[in-house]
């Protein structure tokens, strides 16, 4: 579990970087401040002050790597050190997939990646709703998960976005922080889909948004999406999602509630030797 002062210090870090090099970090901070037993952060501290994070962020079987160094302390090795760490430990969890990820506009980052061999693999936007006229929806109802919910949760998670049952499983299994709200997606009394809103500063974040292959191309996701993000909205929060770039119908869907995308990331693959 990180102290207070260790998620101060990160964020602390976070702003400094993001207003030097005009990008925005993905560092998760849902998984940050729920972190348990299991050391997946690392840090670099000079009299006091964090110098360099860098954070492992686990989906089932794949893990997904962030982190950044002080501006004024960079091409010093202070990252490569925490790397060298963190591939120590994704080897000993015994990790299928690395994912290392970064801004699309940062050229540094991109410098330590092409250094390391990764190869890129895929980029996502990061978009924002823009207030637009939302009509009002009453035949789709969102309603909290529960654990009867689990196995059309898992099944959702196999067939939206390929996951294999174990991954799935475990990542159905996690609990989320009391942030964060999972909801149901119910069109006459049966169960067609999720999302999961994380609400953080002022921010609620859409992820997992997903609906049975079987019901898609009835309207029933835009529906969905109108609703929580009226809520949300509503409830004086900034909505945001991510969406895979090449996931064209996604990414139409959004466009058409109103979302516009405003950063982008990037994700490179990674073989640990």
């Amino acid at each position: 579990m990180l102290t207070i002062q260790q998620l101060q210090d990160i964020e602390q870090l976070q702003k400094e970087c993001e207003i030097h090099d005009h990008v925005q970090l993905k560092l998760n901070w849902e998984m940050l401040r729920d972190r348990k037993t299991d050391p997946l952060d690392f840090f670099h501290y000079e009299n006091g002050e964090l110098i360099a994070f860098l954070g492992l962020y686990a989906f089932g079987s794949t893990v997904e790597v962030c982190g950044m160094v002080k501006p004024s302390e960079r091409r010093k090795g202070h990252f490569g050190r925490l790397f060298h760490l963190a591939m120590e430990k994704v080897n000993s969890n015994g990790y299928k997939k690395i994912l290392l990820n970064a801004p699309g506009v940062s050229d540094a980052a991109k410098f330590f990646l092409n250094k390391q061999g990764a190869e890129y693999a895929f980029s996502e936007h990061q978009m924002e709703w823009r207030e637009t006229p939302l009509e009002e929806t009453n035949d789709v109802l969102l309603r909290l998960a529960t654990e009867k919910d689990y196995e059309m949760s898992v099944r959702l998670s196999v067939t939206a976005f390929g996951l294999d049952e174990d991954d799935a499983r475990e990542m159905e299994s996690h609990h989320f922080a009391d942030n964060t709200d999972i909801l149901m997606i119910d069109v006459n009394e049966e169960t067609v889909g999720k999302l999961r809103v994380s609400r953080e500063e002022g921010q609620a974040w859409i992820y997992g948004f997903s609906i049975l292959p079987e019901y898609q191309g009835r309207g029933i996701g835009k529906k969905a999406l109108r609703q929580v993000v009226k809520e949300q909205s509503s409830a004086g929060f900034t909505v945001h999602l991510e969406v895979e770039t090449k996931n064209d119908h996604a990414l139409r869907l959004y466009e058409s509630v109103g979302f516009k995308a405003i950063h982008v990331q990037d994700y490179y693959r990674y073989e640990c030797s």
